[in-house]
């Protein structure tokens, strides 16, 4: 095995990715080979503008993990941050300063903004971005079109009853406590793959979805037209690993973002939410953690192959070991 492929979304994705790169250093993953190429599509939906800055999230967590740069205690933004814009934006009394931007990661954002405003693509400031950080994978927006994910939150105030706001506030200002009443990502109908997205899933040996937020990390990939049309043709196989252990999220806000869709918040109702590939759906094979062995019966009644295994990413070793599981599943 070659070509691996995975659709990922932030901390989550890029744990596993950090599993996934050692596994492949210490050859553990069966049938992998030493040299195997990963690529990786991230979401893009949680992208903003700041204070006229271009912030990618998303592909930044998976740049600073694997680059060695991140904060591992946040998991999020960069290590031994400093602070002072935003205390000195914070003393204009400008907004949004809820949205803190560090001050070594200010700058990862500015060379961004202006490679953009030059009229280079997101994928090839991407491409910029990664020669310095040496991620070791392939790292390609899931589109070059903005896309945003906005929630719909309840507002006595507003005569509708509710108003939208930005993914980011619903999460990073009101730390996903207040009700998600829908998800409604902007532009994501008139988007179109970045350059080499779809031939990173037509040519891989294996597609990879991460335990990454269903509805607004890989579901938004999924959203954009010709993703999931190349995930049902492709010949690889295409395997997930559940984000939901005993009936919650491990981290993030999916429970919140599955109970917005209707979706039930257990691993094998977001696995038959991903669907089987056999009848339109995008999985041939979907690991669910050993507390949630219960649920096995269900989703391979939905034509998805499935085994319970440990899935909490404790360390390399663990989910390299998750890794393995997820190949043997679909490449016995």
């Amino acid at each position: 095995m070659q070509k691996i492929t995975v659709l990922s979304g932030g901390m989550g994705g890029a744990r596993f990715l950090q599993g996934l790169q050692h596994g492949i250093r210490t050859g553990t993953l069966p049938g992998v080979s030493p040299d195997a190429e990963v690529t990786v599509v991230a979401n893009t939906a949680d992208d903003l503008w700041i204070h006229g800055l271009k912030v990618c999230p998303d592909l930044d967590t998976v740049m600073y993990t694997l680059g060695e740069g991140i904060d591992l205690e946040r998991g999020w933004g960069r290590s031994d941050e400093t602070w002072s814009v935003k205390q000195e934006l914070e003393a204009y009394g400008v907004e949004s300063t809820w949205f803190g931007l560090g001050d070594r990661d200010i700058a990862t954002h500015v060379v961004r903004s202006q490679m953009l405003e030059a009229g280079y693509p997101l994928s090839d400031v991407t491409t910029a971005l990664c020669r310095r950080w040496q991620p070791g994978v392939r790292l390609l927006p899931m589109s070059d079109d903005r896309v945003e994910t906005h929630v719909a939150i309840a507002d006595e105030a507003e005569p509708s009853g509710k108003r939208v706001v930005h993914f980011q506030e619903y999460w990073v200002r009101l730390h996903a406590e207040v009700p998600a009443l829908a998800v409604v990502v902007v532009g994501l109908d008139q988007s179109a793959p970045a350059p080499g997205v779809l031939e990173a899933i037509a040519d891989a040996d294996l597609v990879v979805l991460p335990p990454s937020n269903p509805v607004v990390s890989v579901g938004t990939i999924l959203g954009v037209p010709g993703i999931r049309d190349a995930l049902v043709a492709t010949a690889a196989p295409v395997v997930g690993l559940s984000p939901i252990v005993g009936d919650t999220h491990v981290r993030g806000m999916a429970q919140q973002m599955l109970t917005a869709i209707g979706v039930d918040v257990t691993a094998a109702a977001v696995g038959v939410h991903y669907g089987a590939r056999s009848d339109g759906g995008v999985l041939d094979g979907w690991l669910v953690d050993t507390s949630d062995a219960h649920h096995v019966a269900a989703v391979e009644a939905a034509g998805i192959a499935c085994a319970a295994v440990p899935l909490m990413m404790t360390d390399h070793d663990a989910t390299a070991a998750m890794a393995a599981e997820a190949i043997r599943l679909v490449r016995p």
